[in-house]
């Protein structure tokens, strides 16, 4: 969940103000490094937050030099781990000296505090909400041993008697849906036993999200706490030293509501899977220093931006597509200038991957008509990567170890590439680069970035080159079923026994990363098998281990979280290629028609509008014939329940179930990628 920020316009240092220009300040929230290295929320109190404060550490708000690369981090976390641990073992010690002390000395000992945290700084500033001395007033709380908290020891000649545990338990439903359960346990001492059967009743105070931090050892979390919250090597070039808690990007008044919209609005869109990953990465370290350093990347955002209020019908802008168009030209601009000058070689590399990811989840398919082709700007993009030695890079990574990390724009670019070539039908531009990364066994990174794990995207690029060399007609039938055999063996080795898919949610209610991406790989695998089987000459997607296939797609996407905050528009290339293949009657189109309904309006916009757009096209052509026979049954999606600008289609005859071969159909299909070259949509669904 995004969270909110703070927006505050000023005047730009050391120029004269007009009305014309201005300079936004955005707070982060992010916390400071030390609570961000302990993957803990920070209360972001000055000059040491209320976590360091309690455990005496050391709170960092600047970056500091250990937070460059993963191996200090790795250090600085173990050293607060042994500070940790050494403070809470000197509390203890303390806790316990002081109730050995006969009763008439124990006045002179400072009074421990009822967590056990003895003489600590501002003992009484507690860290669990739920018993803070400021929530004491709330109403609703039941607070039976009020009077007994700061009892002093020597009152009964003894220590505290008593330690009672208090349960804390909230539930979040959506749409009557229970969707995230929060519990938290909290321990205090006393010396009068709590009343018999008493529960405290639910506390009301502040969100939900704060009791995450104060979760049992016992949470169920599978493993997840191994994952390395700093994976990619994000770099920006050389910056001008500044507080990370503050952004400062300039913008004309005139585009300020579109800079609003896009941190509010698109943002939280952008990458998604890195977003669940690595909390607040995709705000910290791609997006906000990419904005302040990189004027191509800003004008691309912006143009982004008015194209997605556009969509939503958001027209605050009485030239709503005159801003589009301005800040593209902008972008070109800043592109060409520094094509020319041969400078700036990373930060058009940025920009121009970010012009392409933000093209795929922004607009809708009727705005790509006018807009260059992805593919061409890919074409630039290549050439920097090139320049920049990128792949090398990512070749010179080792397998084994995490000493170094995938530079953040090859892994983009990989991502692009592997997926944009099945959209082109030609081999991946960087072929030999994944090969020896999957000879290797090496990680390019995209299981953090897009879900589906490197190994499975490996061989997604084989098969892409697969599917070039039968369009290009160099490889005959004979040749095509023997690769497909070979690369079916070596797809059945990707899969995991002992990575089974099911719920990703935890017990708590939130996202398991890990499982996350094991639950996008099967679903990818499957297309994958899919997408090689259509590759062997005579394929029927009416044959009975396509179907099959399709139903195990559909049957999968249940455990992927649905709706606008859900992962569906991270799976429109396994959705293309199930749905391409999927039958009238096949229970995968009602299940992508519940999905999109649950989407609302984002599933008209971006990628996921795109690529539904092109299967209804594809569905109109291969199965008008069938249509026309009434030997298949109706589905919502077939009996009309696609888009407006979609004609209705006449109701089928049920006479056959899911998976039955019609009596008659189609001996030539049309192909999705022709549907695509003969509307001239150049869609990249990524």
């Amino acid at each position: 969940m995004a969270q909110a920020t703070e927006q505050q316009t000023i005047p730009a240092q050391g120029k004269a103000t007009s009305p014309k220009s201005s300079k936004m300040h955005r707070r982060s929230r992010s916390g400071c490094f030390t609570c961000r290295l302990r993957r803990k929320k920070c209360s972001e109190e000055k000059p040491r937050c209320r976590a360091c404060r309690n455990l005496g550490l050391e709170c960092e708000y600047k970056r500091p030099n250990w937070w460059s690369n993963n191996d200090t981090r790795r250090k600085q976390k173990d050293h607060i781990k042994s500070i940790i641990k050494r403070t809470k073992t000197n509390e203890k010690t303390s806790l316990q000296d002081a109730t050995k002390l006969p009763p008439n000395m124990r006045h002179a000992m400072p009074p421990p505090d009822m967590y056990g945290r003895g003489d600590s700084e501002e003992s009484d500033d507690f860290d669990d909400t739920a018993l803070d001395p400021a929530f004491a007033s709330t109403p609703g709380l039941y607070d039976p041993h009020a009077q007994q908290y700061f009892c002093h020891p020597d009152m009964f000649g003894q220590g505290y008697t008593y330690e009672v545990d208090v349960k804390t338990e909230r539930q979040m439903y959506v749409n009557d849906i229970p969707t995230r359960r929060d519990s938290s346990i909290s321990t205090f001492s006393t010396f009068v036993p709590p009343p018999a059967h008493s529960v405290l009743p639910s506390f009301t105070g502040d969100d939900y999200l704060q009791s995450t931090q104060f979760e049992t050892p016992t949470e169920d979390w599978n493993g997840e706490e191994g994952l390395d919250f700093n994976f990619f090597d994000f770099s920006h070039g050389p910056q001008v030293p500044q507080s990370t808690q503050t952004a400062q990007i300039e913008v004309d008044d005139c585009d300020q509501p579109l800079l609003n919209h896009l941190l509010q609005n698109v943002l939280p869109m952008v990458f998604p899977i890195l977003e669940v990953n690595q909390h607040g990465s995709v705000k910290s370290d791609v997006i906000l220093p990419a904005l302040e350093t990189n004027k191509a990347y800003l004008h691309c955002c912006l143009s982004a931006a008015a194209l997605h209020m556009k969509s939503l019908g958001l027209n605050t802008s009485e030239n709503i597509d005159g801003d589009v168009l301005r800040h593209k030209f902008a972008f070109v601009q800043e592109v060409v200038g520094n094509l020319g000058a041969d400078s700036n070689h990373l930060q058009v590399l940025e920009a121009t991957l970010g012009m392409i990811s933000l093209q795929c989840i922004t607009g809708q398919a009727d705005d790509m008509e006018r807009d260059i082709p992805w593919h061409q700007h890919f074409q630039a993009a290549v050439e920097l990567v090139r320049k920049l030695d990128l792949p090398q890079m990512l070749e010179q990574i080792p397998a084994q170890g995490h000493v170094a990390h995938p530079p953040f724009n090859m892994t983009l670019t990989a991502w692009i590439d592997i997926l944009g070539s099945t959209m082109l039908g030609r081999a991946p531009v960087f072929a030999d680069t994944y090969r020896n990364r999957h000879l290797a066994a090496g990680s390019t990174g995209l299981a953090e970035l897009m879900g589906c794990q490197d190994n499975v995207m490996y061989l997604l690029s084989e098969v892409s080159c697969l599917d070039a060399l039968r369009l290009e007609k160099r490889l005959d039938d004979i040749g095509v079923c023997s690769h497909v055999q070979s690369l079916g063996q070596q797809l059945d080795a990707t899969e995991n026994p002992n990575e089974t898919i099911q719920h990703p949610w935890s017990s708590s209610g939130a996202i398991r990363p890990r499982q996350l991406s094991r639950n996008i790989t099967a679903i990818f695998r499957k297309a994958l098998r899919l997408y090689l089987c259509s590759l062997v000459p005579g394929f029927d997607r009416y044959g009975q281990a396509s179907v099959n296939l399709v139903q195990q797609i559909a049957d999968m996407l249940k455990f992927i979280p649905s709706g606008p905050d859900g992962f569906d528009r991270s799976l429109v290339w396994p959705l293309l290629i199930a749905g391409s293949s999927s039958t009238p009657s096949s229970p995968f189109r009602k299940v992508l028609a519940e999905r999109i309904g649950l989407l609302g309006v984002s599933g008209n916009t971006g990628n996921f509008g795109r690529m539904y757009k092109l299967l209804n096209e594809v569905w109109r052509r291969n199965d008008d014939i069938i249509l026309s026979a009434t030997v298949c049954e109706a589905t919502p999606v077939t009996a009309g329940a696609l888009s407006p600008n979609s004609s209705p289609l006449p109701p089928l005859n049920t006479n056959v179930g899911p998976g039955s071969v019609p009596q008659i159909r189609s001996t030539q299909e049309v192909h999705w990628r022709d549907v695509m070259r003969e509307n001239c949509w150049d869609f990249l669904l990524i």
